[in-house]
């Protein structure tokens, strides 16, 4: 216990200094102009150049080993950087995916060759990734997917599609989950399998889905006779419903699932308390304290990965619980402004905008609310 102990203090000292690095970095880059703090920023903020500033420092790829372009850092202290980055509205974007989801899922799953070729790229800022999972006809019912690769000489031809693919106009590939065998209807988990695709590939077609705001973040993505060489097979053939879940515990449990609106919030706390008005401020308060409990289950969820436990209950209640605080910002924010005698300013008008016309795309990327709910009920009836 005593050097279990030492080891967490050791860590703590280490963390404080990361996060005092991260935090020099992100003033500088705002001083010189290199970005303004915006909610939503890990889907709308696309700036390739900052990317590879984040590569450059060995903040992408954080915890993967060395030879693979990682750092060999802890779970905890890639959540600092991503908490960070996250709080001040950075545009991470672009590698965001990749970073998340497709490194460990190829660490995990992945061939030595896959390896070799993706994640020193991803881990520089060069290489991004999205993720093919729902389709048009399937809704919310991941098992209900149609998109098909059948075998051929040397690889696989891939025909069907995907929707509410993020970021896939500018990914340059993107994991795709399909079936290789004919579905079962008494187990239709069974014959799934995931493929990287190449998205300039002859066949892919990526058509944009436009936010009410004109934002082009969404996309459909058709695959028509696209031909993926044996190699691009991730895991084991079958195995892709397992493999599937375990990457979606990555995507549900961080800190973006409850930080989109966060530069929202801490501007309104910042005006709030220079005016001195209690009753307004105490109106933020429950989303502060919720705020606190969300971070410290998120974390919780950081560590169990690094211990390689799939939490895929408390990963889906850290999304739900997450989105509806998300939510709740942008909703007090919209009534504060419209009701108070109280100027806000013209920064808080602009990140209040933005968390309301991205919100309800809140419910749609990693899982909406009713199957949430649904993983986490059969996931406590079963204990």
């Amino acid at each position: 216990m005593k050097s279990l102990q030492l080891s967490v203090v050791q860590q703590s000292e280490q963390v404080k200094a990361l996060r005092r690095e991260i935090r020099n970095f992100i003033q500088t880059e705002q001083e010189i102009g290199a970005f303004e703090p915006q909610c939503d920023s890990w889907l709308s903020g696309y700036s390739p150049k900052f990317s590879r500033k984040l590569g450059e420092r060995g903040w992408i790829g954080m915890t993967w080993p060395k030879c693979y372009g990682g750092q060999e850092r802890s779970a905890i202290e890639r959540y600092v950087i991503t908490e960070e980055l996250l709080a001040a509205g950075s545009p991470v974007a672009a590698h965001w995916i990749a970073d998340r989801q497709t490194g460990p899922l190829l660490l995990r799953f992945g061939t030595e060759y896959q390896r070799e070729l993706f994640l020193p790229k991803i881990a520089r800022g060069e290489c991004y990734f999205a993720i093919g999972l729902s389709e048009p006809n399937a809704g919310s019912d991941l098992a209900a997917i149609n998109s098909k690769a059948t075998r051929v000489d040397n690889g696989w031809i891939l025909n069907g599609s995907k929707i509410w693919t993020s970021g896939a106009h500018y990914a340059h590939y993107m994991i795709t989950l399909c079936r290789t065998s004919p579905m079962n209807q008494e187990n239709r988990h069974d014959g799934m399998s995931q493929l990287i695709v190449d998205l300039t590939a002859p066949g892919v077609t990526v058509r944009p889905i436009y936010l009410m705001t004109g934002e082009h973040h969404f996309n459909e993505v058709i695959f028509e006779d696209v031909f993926l060489p044996d190699e691009m097979l991730v895991g084991k053939m079958g195995n892709g419903w397992k493999q599937g879940m375990a990457e979606l515990s990555y995507e549900r449990s961080g800190p973006e699932r409850f930080l989109s609106t966060f530069p929202l919030l801490e501007e309104l706390v910042n005006a709030l308390q220079s005016t001195g008005d209690k009753l307004l401020i105490s109106q933020l308060s429950p989303l502060v304290s919720q705020l606190w409990t969300l971070r410290n289950m998120s974390m919780g969820i950081a560590q169990m990965l690094e211990d390689e436990i799939t939490p895929d209950v408390a990963a889906a209640l850290v999304k739900d619980l997450g989105t509806q605080l998300e939510k709740r910002v942008a909703e007090l924010a919209r009534l504060l402004v419209s009701s108070s005698h109280k100027a806000f300013s013209p920064q808080i008008e602009k990140l209040m905008s933005e968390a309301i016309l991205h919100s309800p795309g809140f419910t749609l990327r990693g899982g909406t609310t009713e199957i949430l709910r649904m993983i986490v009920s059969k996931g406590v009836i079963a204990k």
